[in-house]
């Protein structure tokens, strides 16, 4: 949930100190409307929080399309109506969050399409990992589950994730001390150990791993990970995008995780302005 203090928080990003422009020349009083519209196929996300945006800036705005719908070029997305300062302070924050957000949507689509084509009927969910640009994770977030993924991680505070980098502080106790550890103190807690390789998804197997995620191995190679650890969930991660999803899928992967949709291209949308 974006609270309204966040969506203020972006308005006043903006305009810090006003609108310069629309203020010097006079015309703020002045009635009028704008309407977003899609210019290409695309899945909409971020039109609730535009929405609000513009309400919290003193217009009334109507959304048209739900988050998660794909849109065709020319589909009406929002309409507000409102004086023209309130109308210019609204405009270019919500225009980049629909923009932003539906590329991240659109792109995040399309690997849960392509996931849901290699799977042969097995769900395979796509998790978008923590790697969006920092102070932005909350919104990037809007879109991946309005492209039908989910979240990876919050944070490092709400989930066990072992990494080599973390394998070089471990001691002689190794992995399997390790996972010991993290039961005592977390015993309600999943446990996932990444690996490289399969004699590593071996180890982590033996150490009482209950996630095996797979970084960066080709889907011939992932699928014997599969194959070597069964009754252990077995995520693929390291490049994962629409190129190669049904392909992992296809191996066996219970999970793709992937930052891919954090590096889409902005969704196009035209704005325009109009008097009432």
């Amino acid at each position: 949930m974006i609270t309204d203090a966040r969506l203020d928080e972006l308005v006043r990003e903006d305009a810090p100190h006003g609108d310069l422009t629309t203020d010097s020349l006079g015309i703020g009083s002045l009635p009028g409307r704008i309407e977003f519209t899609a210019r290409q196929p695309l899945v909409l996300a971020g039109g609730e929080e535009a929405t609000r945006l513009f309400a919290r800036v003193g217009c009334s705005a109507r959304l048209k399309q739900a988050s998660g719908t794909s849109l065709q070029p020319g589909a009406v997305i929002l309409e507000a109506e409102g004086s023209a300062a309130a109308l210019h302070l609204g405009w270019k924050v919500s225009l980049h969050l629909l923009e932003q957000l539906s590329g991240i949507a659109t792109r995040t689509r399309r690997i849960v399409d392509a996931a849901r084509a290699g799977a042969s009927g097995r769900e395979v969910p796509v998790a978008a990992t923590r790697k969006g640009f920092p102070g932005t994770r909350d919104l990037a977030l809007l879109g991946v589950r309005a492209g039908g993924g989910i979240a990876h991680r919050l944070g490092l505070s709400d989930s066990i994730l072992i990494f080599a980098q973390h394998a070089v502080f471990l001691g002689a106790g190794g992995l399997r001390e390790a996972v010991a550890r993290v039961r005592m103190r977390e015993p309600e807690r999943k446990v996932v150990v990444e690996v490289a390789n399969l004699v590593d998804a071996l180890e982590a197997v033996r150490a009482g791993a209950d996630v095996i995620q797979v970084e960066k191995l080709a889907p011939d190679a992932f699928a014997k990970v599969v194959q070597a650890c069964p009754g252990v969930l077995v995520a693929a991660t390291g490049g994962i995008d629409e190129s190669n999803a049904a392909a992992y899928a296809a191996a066996g992967a219970a999970l793709l995780v992937t930052s891919a949709p954090y590096a889409a291209k902005p969704a196009e949308i035209r704005a325009a302005m109009m008097t009432s």
